[in-house]
């Protein structure tokens, strides 16, 4: 299991401009998801933890070693990173290509790179897309491209930056499905994302960034309960915890399954 530690790390990018202020965390075995509105640095964090920047003060640990003594390649063999815009990734003019290309870099035969990579076409449901062109392809279909090349270089650790922008239903189920996968593989998931939906259903852990320091951090049911702190943080909760509260519930439910679990449980209890 991949442990990072995050000791007293600040970020700037001008001198008296901090980004991020003197952050300690721990990320663990538990699903993670970092949320905050736009410019509370949760995107500059990533970036440090896959080592596209380096802290200006602190230091990252990963599995106890100074990410500092890494060079980007290195780092890569561990931690993935899914890009937002899939735009900024994809430069392969056939898939399965784009899917091996990361595999290929850091150092598997092409034979397991690309078993790895048809395994990781197959989760995200375009295992029958190897020939195409990804430019050919929508922007959904393109950011399950984006994911299937980080799936497939089987890193230790997954960061998925927004990862529902541009889904369909169907696509937000199969990116559901594909995060619980990892989590029972041992794998380390992180996200920042908006959408507080996904965090409900899929991440234990919620972290809430705002101006560059960390809010709140704890099980995202507790979270989402902190009502006061969220509006700090300029954040709503997921709307059946914002439909139950209006409904006068004072217990946080973060799901319909929840909710009409809890209703179920109440009436048997009742006849």
């Amino acid at each position: 299991m991949s442990r990072i530690e995050i000791q007293e790390m600040d970020f700037s990018y001008t001198a008296n401009e901090p980004i991020l202020k003197k952050l300690s965390l721990t990320l663990d075995e538990r699903s993670t998801a970092i949320i905050g509105q736009n410019g509370a640095g949760k995107t500059t964090f990533v970036k440090l933890l896959k080592g596209l920047l380096r802290p200006t003060q602190g230091k990252i640990l990963f599995n106890e070693n100074d990410i500092k003594s890494m060079t980007v390649a290195q780092i890569s063999k561990y931690i993935g990173l899914v890009f937002q815009n899939p735009n900024d990734q994809i430069f392969k003019n056939k898939v399965i290509e784009e899917v091996m290309f990361g595999p290929l870099n850091i150092g598997m035969s092409e034979l397991e790179a690309r078993r790895h990579s048809q395994q990781a076409l197959t989760m995200v449901g375009l295992q029958d897309s190897e020939g195409e062109n990804p430019y050919d392809m929508g922007l959904s279909e393109r950011k399950l491209i984006a994911i299937a090349s980080i799936l497939a270089m089987d890193t230790d650790v997954v960061i998925f930056d927004e990862p529902t922008i541009a889904q369909d239903y169907k696509a937000k189920e199969k990116i559901k499905e594909i995060v619980r996968t990892l989590k029972s593989e041992g794998k380390t998931v992180l996200t920042i994302i908006h959408d507080m939906d996904f965090v409900a259903e899929c991440f234990e852990r919620t972290i809430v960034f705002a101006q560059g320091s960390i809010l709140l951090d704890g099980a995202t049911k507790e979270v989402f309960a902190e009502k006061e702190k969220l509006q700090q943080a300029y954040l709503e909760p997921p709307h059946v915890t914002q439909l139950c509260n209006s409904l006068g519930y004072e217990e946080v439910f973060l799901t319909v399954e929840d909710f009409v679990s809890h209703i179920k449980q109440n009436r048997e209890n009742q006849s």
